[in-house]
Parts: structure tokens; C-alpha cells; sequence
């Protein structure tokens, strides 16, 4: 059906505006076979819009969207069959109970129903005890289950999900992300958004930043965060230090606990041996020493100038 060569999906010089005003700006990405795919960036940065395009419910100002080579305006009956996308917004059928809704959904892209198909998501999702449910009786977390399931029923080769965890419990969090690897394994592509920052660096093997509609950084998550992550170094003194010696302003020192622990940050890409170096040639005596590094929430602040709001889950 396609080349195991080609690209999931490739975005090219995507552009739309609303009454004038750019949501999203000329963006260009591609996403591998195989892969989990994070495109982050805080609200209002044009996330939701691109995936509203690349799923065919909000029209293409300008630029190409083609999943699997298909270009998704030319062959839209093709790569709908292709996609599966679970939407920020709950959206559901109070018509039907969940067995029904689920039988009937595969139909919607022209794939029969697969009974084994189905009740293993039934099963994985926890959704048996509710299949005689309407979804007006459903919890916002088993609604959520239900659009999962909703989205997977007809196999799709890229799964789209945005904001899939937004107010659901922890519980539902690690089996979702368990099923998502899981599907991952056996092939199927994963697109993620998410403010669950933590998520997307244990998740995702590379990450897109989007702000203000234009994306700022595309890069291997690892890659990214050792990249421009701050390393810390926490030193607890022999002796009180009353005063920061000058030639420690580089590494932005703090004091704490009455001169006796020391608080610095290595430069980018710098190791600690220089800076070891430097505190005996100052003559400070160390008693213990501790080191961490920052993750991908400070490298998200600070790509997209949020240090200072820390409004991230």
C-alpha cells in the first residue's frame, strides 16, 4: 500500500490564518515510521490548528500535508483510513451505548468490523463493565477512554493524539501510555501533544516546539535536553562562606544555609573538572557534592520565554 521508506507524515510550509491572524506560520516537519512524535508548545501556539489540518477539519490556508505520500486534500478518503486521531475536546454520540458506538465506527472509514480488534481495546481501555452505557452516563475519564477506542477501531497507521491525559487519573495515565507503546511496537505511529512535559521527554523519541504559530525547535528528545539543559552542582562547605568570590559570578552562585552549601550552574556543554579546579585554587574546602541536571520543562521555558511563568503541569 506504501513504501516502508517514505515518511508517515511530512508538513510542508503549512500556513492559516484566522480573519487575518496567523495561528499557524509556514511550518515543516516530518515524522518518521515508527516513531513518537511531540509537538509541544503553550497554549495558543497553533498545535491544536496544525493537527485540525492535518486531520481534514479545518481547511489549508497554504503548504501540503501527506500522510503516508497520500496528500491528504487529493486523497482524503485514503488518509483518513490512515489516521486515528484522539481530539483535546471531548466529542461523543449520546445516541448510542459504547458497544454500539464501536461497532459502527469502523464503518465510517470503510473497514469492516473486527470483532478480536474490538474487544481488545474493550479490554485494554477497562471499558466492558460500561459497553451498555449511553455516553451521557460515562465519567470524563472513561469518555476518554472511549475516544481512544473510538480512534484505534479502524487500525490506523498514525495515531494523533492531543492532549489525551488532560484530567484523567493517574491510573488511566500509565495504562494509556502502556497501550501506547505497546501499539507503537507492532508499528503504529504516534503523534503526541501534551503539557505533561514529562510525559513527552519519557514518551517521545523526538520533539517540535511550536510558539506563536512558527515551530522554534525540532530535535531528538535527548539530544535537545543535553543540549540546552543547565547541569547544577550543589556543594556543601568544610567552613561558612561570608562572601562569593568574583570568580565564581560565571557559574550563578547562591548561598545557603548560613555559607555552608553553595549553589552553581555549569555553561552549556561544560564540564565540572574546571570549575573543581577553580574552588581549590580559591581554597574552599568541599565536605560533599551533588549534581543534577534540568529536564525538558526548562528547556521548553526557555526556547519559548516562559522562565518566568511556570504554568506547566
Amino acid at each position: 500500500m506504501y513504501s516502508r521508506g517514505m515518511n508517515a507524515l511530512e508538513l510542508s510550509h503549512l500556513q492559516k490564518s484566522f480573519a487575518g491572524v496567523p495561528a499557524v506560520r509556514g511550518i515543516s516537519l516530518s515524522i518518521r515510521q515508527g516513531e513518537i512524535f511531540a509537538l509541544l508548545g503553550p497554549n495558543g501556539a497553533g498545535k491544536s490548528t496544525t493537527i485540525n489540518m492535518i486531520v481534514g477539519v479545518t481547511r489549508i490556508d497554504s503548504g501540503t500535508i501527506r500522510a503516508f505520500g497520500y496528500d491528504n486534500q487529493r486523497d482524503y478518503r485514503m488518509t483518513r483510513r490512515m489516521l486515528g486521531v484522539v481530539h483535546q475536546e471531548v466529542v461523543i454520540d449520546n445516541f448510542f451505548t459504547v458497544d454500539q458506538a464501536l461497532k459502527l465506527h469502523a464503518g465510517y472509514y470503510g473497514v469492516k468490523d473486527d470483532p478480536v480488534w474490538r474487544q481488545l481495546l474493550i479490554d485494554r481501555l477497562g471499558l466492558r463493565p460500561h459497553l451498555g452505557k449511553v455516553m451521557l452516563k460515562l465519567s470524563g475519564g472513561l469518555k476518554r477512554r472511549f475516544m481512544i477506542a473510538k480512534a484505534m477501531i479502524h487500525k490506523p497507521q498514525l495515531l494523533i493524539l492531543d492532549e489525551p491525559t488532560a484530567g484523567v487519573d493517574v491510573e488511566l495515565r500509565h495504562g494509556l501510555w502502556d497501550f501506547v507503546r505497546e501499539i507503537n511496537r507492532q508499528g503504529t505511529t504516534i503523534l503526541l501533544t501534551t503539557h505533561y512535559l514529562e510525559e513527552a521527554e519519557q514518551m517521545c523519541d523526538r520533539i517540535a516546539i511550536m510558539n506563536h504559530g512558527e515551530l522554534i525547535a525540532m530535535e531528538e528528545t535527548r539530544e535537545l535536553v543535553r543540549r540546552l539543559s543547565t547541569r547544577r552542582l550543589r556543594l556543601w562547605l568544610e567552613s561558612p562562606l561570608e562572601e562569593i568570590p568574583a570568580a565564581l559570578t560565571a557559574y550563578r552562585p547562591k548561598l545557603k544555609a548560613d555559607g555552608r552549601e553553595l549553589l552553581l550552574c555549569l555553561p552549556t556543554g561544560e564540564g565540572a573538572g574546571i570549575l573543581l579546579q577553580q574552588l581549590c585554587e580559591l581554597g574552599l574546602k568541599v565536605r560533599d557534592i551533588e549534581t543534577d541536571q534540568s529536564g525538558l520543562e526548562e528547556v521548553f521555558l526557555q526556547l519559548t520565554g516562559m522562565k518566568g511563568n511556570k504554568d506547566v503541569h
